[in-house]
């Protein structure tokens, strides 16, 4: 089993767009790709695990989330860098489902599928619900500030993360110095 870090998507590594319903409303943020590049090149498998409950609520399909998720991979693609795998919770807030996070169904599913030690890997997002996720399956926690101001307020709410940074090639230049200390 191997280390990991798992990406949240929305203000972590694209712009937080509210229900981000067309591909052209997807824009990877600056050095998003230069991050995850360097995290391909260290070997370490990325994993996206995103809430999108737009899904539930009718304001996109699936079609429409594959033709966004295409866009991020070509976008990725021109930084010279990839995703291991994108896993997706489509449910409503309200359905109890194990898999939105803060709960840890998509890690759990992607340790499983992708052969993830949880126990060394980490969790990058903008929101107090990634910090709770990474708590829940024993990850280190890295708050980013790329994402809307009221997430970073609520996030405090979560307690501190292991590492804040300003954006996710800072998270990525921790997580590596991180890893040499193993």
């Amino acid at each position: 089993m191997r280390p990991a870090v798992f990406l949240d998507r929305d203000g972590t590594i694209a712009e937080d767009v509210h229900y981000c319903r067309r591909p052209e409303d997807f824009h990877l943020l600056p050095r998003a790709a230069d991050a995850i590049a360097l995290l391909n090149r260290a070997d370490l498998p990325v994993v996206v695990v995103t809430n999108q409950s737009g899904i539930a609520r009718g304001y996109f399909t699936w079609g429409t989330l594959a033709a966004i998720h295409a866009t991020m991979h070509a976008g990725l693609a021109a930084g010279r860098a990839q995703v291991t795998g994108v896993y997706v919770c489509p449910h409503h807030p309200d359905d109890g489902c194990e898999c939105r996070k803060p709960r840890p169904g998509l890690l759990h599913r992607a340790s499983a599928d992708l052969d993830l030690d949880l126990s060394r890997s980490y969790v990058v997002g903008d929101r107090a619900m990634d910090i709770q996720v990474a708590r829940a399956c024993g990850c280190r926690a890295i708050l980013v500030d790329t994402g809307p101001p009221d997430a970073r307020e609520r996030a405090a709410d979560a307690g501190p993360p292991d590492c804040h940074a300003k954006d996710l090639y800072e998270a990525t230049l921790w997580i590596l110095e991180d890893r040499r200390g193993l």
